[in-house]
């Protein structure tokens, strides 16, 4: 039987707390020859930039911080600066027809084109990178404003997903300079939480068959990460498909990307499905963490957002009960809301998938709170791709 435990409002967590809780560790800047201090952005094109930025006001409870457009001077896109916590994300949508954004577009769908990344000395970062391969996008340069200057460079990884580094050290603007400060009109519905969420816990990329340990040794020898968990075989598969997944991390364990690849199986995988749809690889969901993953799950459906269902028998299973022994919330809380949970030698956590946010079934969000655990839900995978494979069927791409 399981028993509770209390936990913090949605609120009551610090900038430093969530750091932990998505994965501080002991950490030696001087010797990484690519250092990253964390997430930065994570930069979106959209098919209308304008109604996205809305939507993620609305439904997630973003904040709008920022803006470019051709009233700023930048005649080929529009672009909106989100935050919640010190998650950041960038909606850009194309404005003139010739732009490349409406080109991307085209191909991919709405979709993530850089998982952009902070760091300290973006011209060490870059001269590793080049050293060992990688293809530099964007040469080391200086951006500056009335706010002060930004350090820039980018390169490339899978698919045409690009890394920008940024160092924003000598910076007090409200993103980049060509951006002027911008509040959104949505107001916070009374009594909603502050916030939905308060970072990016990991960004998952899907790969094409063969070429995931590729990827994974491009982040060991390029970015310096390390390998974190692998899943193969029966950990990642169910009666009808399968996939492969191994994860990065920094060497602050800040930033955390699984690399996914599809396996053979009866039928297709979601990552197939995904590599059809967005004709290539790139990043498929986003894990956002959360400190009440109750509160946000409620407001999030309050607002439109839609959740992957998880059957009944999934908590009525004994070895569940069992195995996850003593969490905050009682069984049939989670139970009401779909929210999967999963324990490993650290601790535990809480997790929910959204369904796809676009019209192409591609890109969705995960809620994750976490208790002690590192991991990703390893015993949730199960349960979590037949609820995938039950959307496919849907749709009718299983």
């Amino acid at each position: 039987m399981t028993e509770t435990v209390p936990a913090p409002g949605i609120d009551d967590v610090s900038f430093d707390q969530m750091r932990q809780l998505v994965g501080l560790v002991d950490y030696d800047e001087s010797r990484d020859p690519f250092p990253v201090k964390g997430m930065d952005a994570v930069v979106f094109v959209c098919g209308n930039a304008t109604q996205s930025a809305l939507y993620y006001q609305h439904a997630f409870g973003m904040e709008l911080v920022a803006y470019s457009g051709p009233e700023t001077g930048n005649a080929d896109h529009r672009a909106f600066v989100l935050k919640a916590g010190s998650a950041r994300f960038v909606l850009t949508g194309g404005v003139r027809p010739e732009s490349p954004l409406l080109d991307h577009h085209r191909r991919h769908g709405d979709g993530v084109v850089d998982l952009a990344l902070e760091t300290t000395d973006v011209d060490r970062c870059v001269a590793h990178a080049r050293e060992q391969g990688a293809q530099v996008l964007e040469e080391p340069h200086d951006v500056s404003d009335e706010h002060g200057t930004v350090r820039r460079a980018a390169i490339a990884t899978y698919g045409e997903t690009r890394h920008t580094l940024v160092d924003r050290s000598r910076y007090q603007g409200p993103y980049l300079p060509g951006y002027v400060a911008r509040a959104g009109t949505i107001q916070r519905p009374e009594g909603s939480p502050k916030r939905l969420f308060q970072a990016v816990d990991h960004c998952v990329g899907n790969v094409e068959l063969g070429r995931m340990d590729e990827w994974v040794s491009f982040y060991n020898r390029v970015l310096g990460f390390v390998n974190m968990a692998e899943f193969v075989g029966d950990d990642i598969a169910t009666e009808y498909s399968a996939l492969m997944s191994k994860v990065v991390a920094n060497g602050n364990h800040r930033v955390k990307f699984p690399l996914n690849e599809p396996a053979l199986g009866k039928k297709k995988s979601q990552i197939d499905e995904y590599l059809e749809y967005y004709t290539g690889a790139g990043c498929q969901h986003i894990a956002l963490a959360t400190n009440d993953i109750l509160a946000s799950v409620d407001e999030m459906t309050a607002r439109g957002v839609e959740f992957l269902v998880t059957p009944d028998s999934y908590y009525e299973d004994p070895e569940l009960r069992a195995r996850i022994g003593k969490v905050r919330v009682p069984i049939d809380e989670l139970q009401r809301r779909g929210i999967l949970v999963d324990r490993d030698e650290d601790g535990y956590l809480l997790q929910i998938f959204t369904k796809p946010v676009g019209d192409r079934p591609t890109v969705f969000y995960e809620l994750i709170e976490r208790h002690g655990s590192l991991g990703f839900g390893k015993g949730n995978f199960k349960a979590l791709f037949e609820a995938i494979e039950r959307e496919q069927e849907r749709r009718g791409n299983l």
